[in-house]
C-alpha cells in the first residue's frame, strides 16, 4: 500500500488509465475480428467500410500511447494486404 500522499495519487491515476486502455485495446481488438470475417466471408464491401474505423482505432491509440507507432502501421498494413488479396 502507498505511504506516501503522491504514491496515493499515483495508483489512482493507474487504476483509472488501466481501465482506459484496456476499453480501446478492447475496442479496436473488437474491429480487427470483424474485420478479418469480412475478409473470410469475401465481403468487400463490409472489409472497405471497416478497414478506415480499425486504422482511426490504432491511430488513437497511438496517440494515447497504448500502443506503439510502428506496432500500429504494421498491423494496418498487413489488413490492408488481406484486403488487397480479396
Amino acid at each position: 500500500m502507498a505511504n506516501h500522499k503522491s504514491a496515493e495519487k499515483r495508483a489512482r491515476q493507474t487504476i483509472t488509465k488501466r481501465a482506459l486502455n484496456r476499453t480501446k485495446r478492447s475496442k479496436s481488438r473488437t474491429l480487427v475480428k470483424k474485420f478479418k470475417t469480412a475478409i473470410e466471408a469475401k465481403d468487400k464491401k463490409v472489409a472497405l467500410e471497416l478497414l478506415p474505423q480499425v486504422q482511426s482505432q490504432l491511430g488513437k491509440m497511438v496517440k494515447t500511447g497504448v500502443i506503439k507507432k510502428q506496432t500500429a502501421a504494421r498491423k494496418t498494413s498487413r489488413l490492408a494486404n488481406q484486403l488487397k488479396t480479396l
